[in-house]
Parts: C-alpha cells; sequence; structure tokens
C-alpha cells in the first residue's frame, strides 16, 4: 500500500569525539588568561580588623608595602622588615622604591600613586612612623591602611 516505511529505532545519541579536544581548549585558556600572585609576602601579616571601609577604584594604581615579622626568622631575624615587592628594604630606601613605582605609571597617573601598607597588629609603631615620614619625603601623599573587615555580633 504505502511506499514508504516508518523506521522503527532512531539513533539520538549525541557524538563525543570531540569533548576532549573542547575541554583541553578551555583548560588552556585559563591556563593562560590566569593572573598568578606577582608578590611572595615573605613577613607574617596578621591584620587588624576595621569598622568604616572603602573600597579602591583602580588597583593598578596600588603599590603594596608588607610590614611585619620574616617568616624565615633564621635567616632574617625576628625584628620586624619592610618588604617591597620582593624584597626587604631599610625605611631610607623607600623614596627610591616610591620613585620606581612611579616610573611604571603613565606621566597623568603618577601623582594618583597610592601606597597601601600591610602592618602586621604586632609591628612596632616606630618602623611603621619611619615609613610614614620617607612617603611624605618621596611626595606620596595617598596612604592607606589595609585591614580586615570587623564582624558585628
Amino acid at each position: 500500500m504505502s511506499k514508504f516505511k516508518k523506521k522503527a529505532n532512531t539513533k539520538q545519541d549525541i557524538p563525543t569525539s570531540a569533548l576532549p579536544d573542547i575541554i583541553f581548549m578551555l583548560l588552556f585558556f585559563f591556563m593562560v588568561t590566569t593572573v598568578l600572585r606577582e608578590v611572595t609576602i615573605n613577613v607574617k601579616q596578621r591584620i587588624p580588623d576595621a569598622t568604616q571601609l572603602r573600597k579602591l577604584q583602580r588597583k593598578s594604581l596600588v603599590s603594596y608595602l608588607y610590614i611585619g615579622e620574616p617568616k624565615k626568622t633564621a635567616q632574617w631575624g625576628t625584628e620586624p622588615r619592610i618588604q617591597a615587592n620582593d624584597v626587604f628594604i631599610e625605611p631610607k630606601d623607600v623614596i627610591l622604591w616610591v620613585n620606581q613605582e612611579k616610573d611604571k605609571l603613565n606621566e597623568v597617573e603618577r601623582d594618583q600613586l597610592t601606597v597601601a601598607m600591610k602592618v602586621d597588629k604586632e609591628a612596632k609603631r616606630g618602623l611603621v612612623s619611619d615609613v610614614e615620614l620617607q612617603l611624605r619625603k618621596a611626595n606620596a601623599r595617598k596612604l592607606l591602611y589595609t585591614t580586615l573587615q570587623e564582624m558585628e555580633e
């Protein structure tokens, strides 16, 4: 009667032969685009808590100074030290460091450089005061202290 017959069993499988290629492309994409930590922190950080916080607008204009006891006390001692990028510096070297950080920025943005200090809460105030004085001499007037937000009970 009818010339056409309906197929009783039709396969509807999804081809998975290209699946490993897609997974490896995604893996390589995320490996290439992920930014790793640029600075290895060599000082202990017990950051104090704060109640009033403000978020930064442009993090590219921020340079970090870490002040605290070195993690390798056998090599560097137990006195709090200043870490800028991946090296320890003395308070007198802060001016040179600020000038190097300003040189990395565009000429228009050099006045907008913000120095963020992550200071251990056990660090001596005298060292922090010396760094602040050197920052004033280097004309780095924008200074902020990095803290953790205090949880309200």
